[in-house]
């Protein structure tokens, strides 16, 4: 060859294709519900933070997030020192992979899983094992039934993301206790502010009270610095060691870092977002379901539609005709899901618009 050849079996990775992101046209208002954004976006300190930021970005940012590290601490009463922050939680998940994985090993991730799992294992030289799901829910006896001798880490998200599912603690502390002790379980909490059921625990028990768990989580969503790209992982010390080691030095700008922080610490924006999205989450599941479309109950900020196969009633039709009117939602086709659509939730209008559309739609003949 007369150029640079990627080594085996990267070519043959699918990339990650994201939500696609509204093209406004003169005179028609555009509600992107693809991508898990929150309506509100960042919390006001987090944007003044951010501008304050500016007035020093000739300095590198202080290499290991100390000030983040110790923000997360004090409010989840978390150990700053076992805590790794990343350029978003999917650096994090790739780390991860960097250092636990290669050539013959295996990960198991499910059915319905975070696209990202298959790509941090491919790309490592790993084969990706997929794990049967029930009713669009991780189950711990199939990815226990899926562990062989070359298994080396279990991918789990927590609601998991398209479906909205979860697994209650007790299920995840079944699953750990199955597993060998040199097998890593990764629970990817990205949702879980957005939780509020009793029998959930975001994952700090376990983390703490193993050497084989971490949890990652993000401020992507509900804290609304996506465009920041800034994650964490709270893990083990020998977890955390590892990882630091190959993690770049200035993986987190500064001024992520001071947004972050003050996101963190608003607790009041993160408790109006989680009480505005249980509200409407509800309302929508009852107004679409009424509908006739099956919504799979949920405890994230989006909801899953399932429609039927009927010529001109399909999920790409709905999807061609909410466009049309200004609602771009997600397709799953390639989390293997050709028949749903994945929405967020949004602001009010946004929310009424939709099961205005979709009543619409259906009465078309």
């Amino acid at each position: 060859m007369s150029r640079p050849v990627p080594k085996p079996g990267i070519l043959d990775i699918a990339p990650y294709v994201q939500g696609k992101s509204p093209v406004a046209e003169p005179g028609r208002k555009m509600f992107k519900l693809s991508a898990n954004e929150t309506p509100f976006g960042p919390s006001p300190r987090a944007r003044e933070a951010y501008a304050a930021a500016a007035a020093h970005l000739e300095d590198y940012p202080e290499g290991t997030s100390r000030v983040l590290r110790e923000a997360i601490g004090r409010t989840f009463g978390l150990d700053p020192a076992r805590i790794v922050c990343g350029a978003g939680s999917d650096e994090i998940l790739n780390l991860l992979a960097h250092v636990y994985l290669g050539p013959g090993d295996e990960a198991i991730s499910t059915t319905h899983g975070f696209l990202v799992y298959p790509i941090a294992t491919a790309a490592n030289g790993a084969t990706n094992v997929v794990a049967k799901e029930t009713d669009f829910t991780c189950n711990v006896d199939a990815i226990l039934a899926s562990v062989s001798p070359r298994t080396k880490l279990v991918w789990l998200a927590n609601p998991n993301n398209p479906t909205g599912t979860y697994l209650p603690f007790d299920e995840i502390k079944r699953l750990r206790a199955g597993l060998p002790a040199h097998v890593l379980l990764v629970l990817d909490a990205a949702y879980s502010d957005y939780v509020s059921r009793n029998d959930y625990e975001v994952g700090f028990e376990i983390v703490a009270t193993t050497e084989n768990t971490v949890m990652t989580h993000t401020f992507s969503k509900i804290h609304g610095l996506a465009a920041l790209r800034i994650g964490w992982m709270f893990g083990p010390a020998h977890i955390v060691d590892a990882v630091n080691r190959i993690r770049g030095p200035f993986n987190v700008s500064a001024p992520a870092m001071l947004a972050a922080v003050a996101a963190i610490e608003d607790h009041a924006h993160v408790q109006m977002s989680r009480e505005f999205t249980e509200t409407w989450r509800n309302w929508l599941t009852e107004e679409i379901t009424k509908l006739g479309i099956a919504v799979t109950p949920s405890v994230a900020n989006f909801i899953m539609m399932h429609f039927p196969t009927t010529p001109g009633k399909t999920a790409a039709d709905a999807d061609a005709f909410l466009t049309s009117r200004g609602l771009v939602l997600r397709a799953v086709t390639n989390y293997g899901l050709p028949n749903a659509l994945r929405m967020t939730i949004g602001t009010e209008e946004a929310n009424r618009l939709v099961v205005e559309t979709l009543r619409e739609f259906l009465g078309r003949k």
